[in-house]
């Protein structure tokens, strides 16, 4: 058996800019994070020798890989040649549609667990971009490079988009008590709702040819240095002010990334502690982020009494072997 798991990640500010219709136009970037709330995959010997069964939302049994149903599972399995007598299983910490990336970390932790299964040499960067090229350039999914390259590196980064194609790694270099100390001022609301982020980020793509649309990512992105910088010279504050600035320029760039209930939270956090704060993931529903300076938090969480508080740390390792054995 082997398991793999794979963290699930925060875009603090720049999400938009990893999308092609973005980058190839002008660099893009992206700052973020991995948490402590993870896909798993394990995959060992199935009974039937002439069949495949994965076991997700639904559990599949087939004689062959073009038979699943489960898109991801169906491509990446095909393109590993995976025969009959295995099976793989997945679990997540987090259900799907929250905005926390779970496609990606899928399908990274997938392709972790192959090339382990395999005996393949890899990378966490190589495994990062492959997981782009089964998510955008096989399966067409409208969506951008940064989930993949967040879930399989882990840890709070820089991440560059650039023209070519090219992404880089930049670590976020804070000083211990301050790293902590950010972790402590985050605070994180479950709104309730899931939803597909394909038709927000599809209107995206097609706005960042709209010149006001564009420059907004433009400005995000000077957002994501700016922030760096903050970060490590222990700028706390500043911080969730850049936040709240990022989430102002995020919601003009699509319809449907907010709505009146996800607004009218946000304007009750800002009037009861929070200094800035976002939407996670595409938009629409999911996890609401802020920071909120620990005196005001009780206060913040009163005010937020009808969403869940949901608790996490960041994450350091990125996706992991944790388990192999011949069983």
């Amino acid at each position: 058996m082997i398991i793999t798991r794979t963290p699930f990640r925060i875009s603090f500010v720049g999400g938009g800019s990893d999308l092609r219709s973005f980058y190839e136009q002008h660099p893009g970037a992206v700052l973020s994070t991995s948490i402590n709330k993870y896909m798993y995959i394990s995959s060992h010997k199935f009974f039937e020798e002439d069949k495949i069964r994965v076991k997700y939302s639904q559990t599949e049994t087939v004689l062959g890989t073009k038979e699943l149903q489960h898109p991801i599972l169906r491509t990446v399995l095909d393109e590993y040649h995976v025969k009959g007598g295995l099976e793989f299983s997945s679990i997540a910490d987090v259900p799907a549609g929250t905005g926390l990336g779970s496609s990606s970390s899928f399908t990274v932790c997938l392709l972790h667990n192959l090339n382990v299964l395999f005996h393949r040499p890899f990378s966490k960067e190589q495994l990062a971009g492959e997981a782009c090229r089964v998510e955008i350039d096989l399966l067409k999914e409208p969506i951008g490079k940064q989930d993949q390259y967040a879930a399989a590196v882990g840890g709070l980064n820089v991440i560059g988009f650039q023209p070519d194609g090219k992404v880089t790694i930049d670590r976020v270099k804070m000083k211990e008590a301050a790293y902590h100390q950010l972790q402590k001022n985050l605070l994180m609301f479950y709104t309730g709702d899931q939803r597909s982020a394909s038709a927000i980020l599809s209107e995206q793509n097609k706005n960042n040819t709209k010149e006001e649309k564009f420059n907004a990512l433009k400005q995000m992105v000077e957002l994501v240095y700016e922030t760096k910088s903050v970060l490590e010279h222990e700028r706390l504050d500043d911080f969730g002010k850049i936040l709240h600035e990022n989430w102002l320029l995020k919601k003009t760039l699509a319809s449907g990334i907010t709505n009146r209930a996800i607004d009218e939270a946000y304007e009750a956090a800002l009037k009861n502690g929070a200094m800035g704060g976002k939407l996670l993931g595409a938009g629409g529903g999911g996890f609401l982020l802020f920071y909120c300076p620990p005196p005001q938090q009780e206060k913040l969480i009163a005010a937020l009494k009808s969403f869940r508080k949901f608790d996490f740390k960041f994450d350091t390792e990125g996706t992991q072997l944790i388990h192999i054995s011949d069983e």
